[in-house]
């Protein structure tokens, strides 16, 4: 019977890691070919050109990782360190340099001069990868009712072995920790009506919350768009996202990103081979994957007494005013992301100065929750949050919330400890 049990549990353990894998049950069979298709090219390595395997070649020439799994693990979050305690891959340094406005209205940023905007720690053979990324702690006590302490951890960001040069003196560090690829499709599906409907830019209701949304250049139109995907709601739609992320993190050109990320002095990766294909991924292959992550299902959470109880307590903390917890799709459809895709400012303690399009060096979009439960599942003692995955509990994400969000963590700060607990239980269940 003991033995029944743990593989009862094993069992449950792991379908509810693989449970952000699958596809939408409304799929026909056309579709699901397109699905696995897509799937087939996200989880597969790329390699480097020219190659025998010429669906898949054209990595880098400088990137950080070959695959898309290597920083959404079973589509979940990437980490900030590897189970060796070492800096994992899907850690990315971003680079920009200081400015109080964006001036390349492409970008939504300025590039470093010599290392372009994102560190690549990997390069093809010939080519020097340009760095890698370091990362050192300050850290903060926070008293808790009760006298309960918790102990805060600030990172610090930094490059080692810089193989192009120094960097700029104006340059502006920034670490991120790839989100959960959770529900991706339904995001993209609500209206841009409902979301500005949702902007108080000067805080009119004197609520304290003035959220407003990010206009991004996006590629696929060539127009101006309402961003909602990424740490800084830079990206307007799901292709676009995906055709960036092939670009930053793995080198690949497409339709969308046509050029190599090298900069003018890195020579041996202007001059390094290039595929037989115009693209790396032409624009059949990303209307795969973007199919691909359109399409996966969504973890469902039980709406039991508990989970009332913990949403009572999060909309009493004003937490609801920017993680709306529900939307209503134009289809009738109704979602639950605890998410308003706008733009926050988030406090000093958590900016970085780093300015994307129309968002601020302290402000940041709303991250979504839902799904929260099972990436906690897949990175188990790896689990963090925030953008750059400095809290390695709910507790300590909360905690770092300042700026907007400061009377919401002091709410919290204040409540019992036993509401506290019910709180975080109810979140760590989305």
């Amino acid at each position: 019977m003991r033995h029944l049990l743990s593989a009862l549990v094993l069992m449950s353990t792991l379908l509810n890691a693989s449970s952000l894998q699958e596809s939408i049950s409304s799929l026909n069979d056309s579709e699901m070919d397109t699905f696995v298709l897509g799937k087939s090219f996200f989880r597969i390595p790329w390699v480097e050109a020219p190659s025998a395997t010429t669906a898949r070649d054209g990595l880098g020439p400088l990137f950080s990782a070959n695959t898309c799994t290597s920083c959404h693990p079973k589509n979940g979050k990437g980490s900030v360190y590897t189970n060796n305690g070492h800096i994992s891959r899907s850690l990315v340094t971003r680079l920009a340099i200081s400015h109080k406005q964006s001036t390349n209205p492409k970008l939504g940023f300025t590039s470093e001069p010599s290392y372009g905007g994102q560190l690549s720690i990997n390069a093809i053979h010939g080519v020097a990868p340009e760095g890698k990324p370091s990362r050192s702690y300050i850290d903060k006590t926070v008293l808790l009712n009760g006298n309960r302490k918790v102990i805060l951890r600030k990172p610090i960001y930094g490059i080692t072995e810089l193989r192009y040069g120094a960097l700029s003196k104006d340059v502006i560090l920034s670490q991120r920790v790839p989100p959960a690829l959770v529900g991706l499709g339904l995001l993209e599906q609500i209206s841009d009506r409902q979301l500005l409907a949702n902007e108080d830019i000067d805080d009119k209701n004197g609520d304290g919350i003035s959220g407003k949304a990010n206009r991004v250049y996006a590629p696929q139109t060539s127009k101006i768009e309402i961003g909602r995907y990424n740490w800084k709601a830079n990206a307007s739609k799901v292709k676009h996202q995906v055709a960036a992320a092939m670009s930053n993190d793995m080198g690949l050109t497409s339709p969308l990103f046509p050029d190599e990320t090298c900069t003018k002095n890195q020579k041996e990766c202007l001059d390094s081979p290039k595929g037989k294909d115009k693209f790396d991924v032409p624009m059949k292959r990303l209307d795969a994957v973007t199919f691909y992550l359109k399409n996966l299902k969504v973890p469902k959470t039980r709406h039991d007494k508990k989970y009332k109880n913990g949403l009572s307590i999060f909309k009493q903390l004003s937490c609801a005013s920017c993680h709306i917890p529900t939307f209503t799709l134009d289809d009738g459809k109704v979602i639950h992301p605890f998410s308003d895709l706008l733009l926050h400012d988030m406090g000093k303690d958590l900016a970085d100065g780093r300015v994307e399009f129309q968002a601020t060096g302290s402000e940041f979009r709303t991250a979504p929750l839902w799904g929260i439960s099972v990436y906690k599942k897949i990175l188990k003692n790896r689990v963090n949050f925030l953008h750059d995955g400095r809290a390695s509990t709910i507790e300590e994400a909360i905690l770092w919330h300042a700026g907007e969000a400061e009377q919401s963590k002091n709410n919290f700060i204040n409540l019992s400890s036993k509401k506290q607990k019910v709180l975080i239980d109810f979140l760590e269940k989305l």
